[in-house]
């Protein structure tokens, strides 16, 4: 991406500025991640979750391992745990043990151990943040971390405020040209429009709008990048890439899981509010917005707000929306229970396991083109993809087009990661019989490396002052004023949520729904 060049003079220079460095031992083959954070202290809240022991901790370790961290670098844990700062270690240890990406190495584990600090206390607690702070001071001298701090809050949305008023009452907040201090929220970005400005508002408080890092963990995902990739740096396809061409566009994120006893966070929350209004609308946008002047993270806000302005929430939300629950089914061979059967969720719950929304953009590229946004969980398997289905060609001399679909460009996501494009193509030993065949390009078979995990990409982003692949507040709102009109008629609504079971590609009326557009869901 533009702006990520380490070889320039004037990128080396805002390097030094940032207070970055250039790694001098980096192979110089190795343009994925190329430089190095400054010395700096990441706090962590909310340690004892599982996005931390899974995600988090790891990804620090993976940087350190490719020594993407500088041996200035200190990692504190703060949370209501009895630990001190060996318990702390030992939790990020078998964390990193059991789900880091790169091969665990002894001396890269003793040089991060070397900063490692855990606090205890409550989000209430003055005397925990005055601990904190000195524990900072403490890192910033033993360290040479440079007063340069970033703060991770994976917590809940309502502890933010808490947090973040006594990270300004002790002096953790502010900043200067000699250090910087950040702040990395998690998704959700408030319930809806109104929270999410009071969290923008509670945030602002304490810090500059380009110290706010909103983290959508999909944005660093090495496939959604390459959806821009695809697009602005092969001619073969962005001649088709508009409403000459495409019929229809449908996005999807389907888990082969429950809420996995995350009832406390997800009852109340729903597919839509959790998957629909970040991931999707930001994998909408990247697909359907004009090409920016760089990369660079002020054009690319600016064209991906351009898209979500132009969105039209559903004309007719009876007709163009779809909730659905999941029930007892089968799945992976196994009887499963419903989600009203699942512990800790109310049995009267309406909170939706499945969503899907048509959506139309107002301008002149996408207009009359439906995009079709679905999501669930307990789906038959685990995929993420975006597929934009061409329209038909207008005369086909064949005498048995039966077989023949339409051609569509299908990029993966997740999984399996790669881009489908799917054409006519004749069968052998026939009389010109089409029949529909696949052309696939598969990451992990055209490229050697492993891509980096998308918070082993984000966390150094952070680090690094660097915001391109995190959601603009702007973004933020203009997503919930999409989607809260949908939420409002469902609240209102008399009907409950369609049930279908378990395994299966979700409730009847989602097909219905699809099926008024003349069209009909993939099933990946």
């Amino acid at each position: 991406m533009a702006g990520r060049d380490a070889s320039g003079s004037a990128t080396r220079a805002t390097s030094r500025l940032r207070g970055d460095r250039i790694n001098p031992l980096r192979d110089p083959a190795d343009r994925r991640l190329p430089r190095v954070a400054g010395p700096c202290v990441l706090v962590m809240f909310g340690v004892t979750g599982d996005l931390s022991r899974k995600k988090l901790m790891p990804a620090v370790y993976d940087l350190a391992n490719r020594g993407l961290l500088p041996p200035g670098f200190g990692l504190v844990g703060f949370a209501r745990r009895d630990w001190k700062d060996e318990d702390f270690a030992k939790v990020v240890h078998d964390a990193v043990a059991e789900h880091a990406r790169t091969p665990f190495r002894e001396e890269v584990w003793e040089q991060l151990l070397e900063g490692i600090r855990f606090v205890r206390g409550e989000f209430d607690d003055n005397q925990a943040f005055e601990r904190l702070a000195g524990t900072i001071r403490e890192l910033d001298e033993e360290r040479g971390t440079g007063g340069n701090h970033a703060f991770y809050l994976s917590i809940p949305p309502k502890s933010f405020e808490s947090v973040v008023s006594q990270l300004k009452r002790h002096g953790m907040t502010g900043y200067d040209s000699s250090h910087w201090s950040r702040v990395v929220i998690e998704k959700p970005f408030g319930h809806d429009l109104e929270s999410a400005r009071d969290l923008d508002e509670i945030v602002g408080s304490a810090f500059s709008p380009e110290s706010i890092f909103r983290i959508d963990h999909y944005l660093g995902k090495e496939t959604v990048q390459n959806i821009m990739a695809f697009r602005f740096a092969n001619q073969i396809f962005e001649p088709i890439w508009n409403n000459h061409y495409v019929s229809h566009v449908q996005i999807t994120m389907a888990e082969d899981i429950g809420i996995a006893g995350r009832a406390g966070y997800y009852d109340g929350i729903g597919a839509a509010r959790d998957v629909i209004q970040n991931h999707l609308l930001q994998l909408m946008a990247l697909t359907a917005m004009e090409e920016p002047t760089s990369f660079d993270a002020e054009q690319l806000c600016a064209e991906k707000t351009k898209v979500l302005a132009a969105i039209q929430p559903p004309e007719d939300m009876a007709t163009q929306t779809c909730r659905g629950q999941y029930v007892a089914g089968s799945q992976g061979g196994e009887r499963v229970r419903g989600y009203l059967e699942e512990d800790g969720v109310d049995p009267h719950s309406r909170t939706e396991t499945y969503a899907a929304v048509r959506l139309t953009i107002d301008n002149r590229r996408w207009a009359g083109v439906p995009f079709y946004l679905r999501t669930a969980k307990r789906m038959p398997r685990r995929v993420t993809e975006v597929a934009l289905n061409l329209q038909r060609a207008p005369h086909l001399p064949f005498s048995d087009t039966a077989a023949l679909g339409t051609n569509a460009v299908v990029l993966r996501i997740q999984p399996d990661e790669g881009v489908t494009l799917r054409f006519g193509a004749k069968v052998p030993s026939t009389q010109m019989e089409i029949r529909d065949v696949t052309m696939d390009f598969a990451y992990g078979s055209s490229f050697t490396e492993a891509s980096p995990e998308a918070y082993e990409r984000l966390i150094l982003d952070v680090l690094l002052g660097d915001p391109p692949l995190f959601p603009q507040h702007e973004e933020v709102e203009l997503a919930w004023k999409i989607l809260d009109p949908v939420l409002d008629f469902w609240t209102e609504s008399d009907t409950p949520p369609c049930d279908y079971p378990s395994g299966s590609w979700g409730p009847s009326e989602a097909d219905e729904m699809i099926a008024r557009g003349g069209f009909a869901w993939r099933r990946p």
